[in-house]
């Protein structure tokens, strides 16, 4: 069994602090390996990373076209949002067209990474609702889904026809049976796979737009969506939106918890897969934005390129201690 291979530096000083070590996976339309470090067959949680997976049976099912959805819609569909204005207004309405409230949502409630709005629920003194939840668009798109296909109140359950659908969805993209599944931060099942398996799905929405059933036409809409709304996806300051809007919407990419990231080139027809070891997202940010450089889709110039591939660590002073920069052997 192959071990993870080194693909992250934190230097402070003259001194190597830290090397993070991962596996990752570039696919090609068919699903084969065009590149690997580390264990292809590696098992893995994708997190949030597979967000755009559980967003086809919103489509495939004809609940999106149902309930009139929009691209905005659907990019926060496959969202880890900050919890800005943005993102919660548009929550609220969405939940609201479907005649639901917060109180139908399964996340849980979380104080939002935006700092404007975290601000001001600590000043009105009003705690968080679930739609300041990163993956409240995730729980909107399925609640639709629920909605249409008329299910009970508990959607976010394993054995739910929502929950079954999605695992469907996941199995058939990935090309594997599912190897189990963790529940992940907001209560829905994340199904278990390698970083084979998920650079294989990514690399089937990247050539999508080469077939014409309906899935991959669902798949084509929601990255056409993500690449359209990359504010949506994440947020201000977030590494998806800034490298998005980097590659002018040419690549869609989504992070995961623990350090996973994925990236949809359509047009190389690629699909690109990568979990650092450790969990450490630093780590995972300098790694695709590598990867995309190698790849030749992201300008290695671009300010958004250099803030992940190669981010400066500073103290508290301000004072550049050190740098992060991909670790030596990690060619792309």
């Amino acid at each position: 069994m192959p071990m993870p291979h080194p693909m992250c530096e934190a230097w402070r000083g003259p001194v190597l602090e830290n090397v993070h070590l991962g596996h990752a996976v570039i696919c090609d339309a068919g699903g084969d390996i065009l590149q690997a470090w580390g264990d292809p067959d590696a098992v893995m949680l994708p997190r949030s990373s597979c967000k755009m997976i559980q967003a086809l049976p919103l489509i495939t099912s004809g609940a999106a076209g149902a309930f009139g959805l929009g691209q905005d819609q659907l990019a926060l569909a496959c969202a880890s949002h900050n919890g800005a204005t943005i993102h919660t207004h548009r929550v609220q309405a969405w939940l609201s067209d479907l005649g639901l409230g917060d109180h139908d949502l399964r996340c849980g409630p979380q104080m939002p990474r935006d700092a404007e709005e975290r601000a001001s629920l600590r000043a009105q003194g009003t705690p968080p609702c679930q739609w300041h939840n990163n993956c409240s668009g995730k729980h909107a798109g399925f609640l639709t889904l629920n909605k249409h296909l008329g299910g009970d109140a508990d959607y976010h359950q394993p054995d739910h026809l929502v929950q079954q659908a999605c695992l469907t969805a996941f199995e058939d993209t990935t090309g594997q049976d599912t190897l189990g599944y963790g529940i992940d931060g907001c209560s829905a099942p994340n199904f278990a796979t390698t970083v084979h398996g998920l650079a294989r799905a990514m690399a089937w929405f990247a050539s999508a737009a080469d077939r014409n059933d309906v899935a991959s036409n669902a798949a084509s809409e929601l990255v056409q969506a993500m690449c359209a709304y990359p504010e949506l996806v994440a947020g201000e300051g977030r590494a998806c939106t800034e490298l998005m809007r980097a590659m002018d919407g040419r690549v869609a990419i989504k992070t995961g918890a623990d350090a996973v990231f994925v990236a949809i080139i359509p047009e190389r027809k690629m699909g690109v897969a990568l979990k650092i070891a450790d969990g450490t997202m630093r780590a995972a940010e300098c790694a695709i934005a590598h990867i995309l450089i190698g790849l030749g889709v992201l300008d290695a110039n671009h300010p958004a390129a250099q803030k992940y591939r190669t981010p400066d660590i500073t103290n508290w002073n301000g004072i550049i201690c050190g740098g992060v920069k991909p670790a030596d052997g990690f060619v792309v």
